[in-house]
């Protein structure tokens, strides 16, 4: 029996959309570093915003 790991957007520890949450929870890192490298990815790439808000469309919300 393998237990599948899959990537939702968090319910409860979310600021905008709960997709660095979710990533945070998928990878096993702690959010307030993803939510800092998103910045700095909208902040230095220019494409964050618009990388955010596909993940916040395409990944489904955690249905607990």
């Amino acid at each position: 029996m393998s237990t599948v790991k899959r990537l939702y957007r968090s319910r409860l520890n979310r600021m905008v959309g709960g997709v660095c949450s979710g990533l945070a929870d998928y990878f096993g890192l702690d959010v307030t570093l993803v939510r800092l490298a998103w910045v700095l990815f909208v902040a230095l790439a220019g494409t964050g915003l618009l990388a955010y808000i596909i993940c916040w469309i395409v990944i489904p919300e955690n249905p607990l």
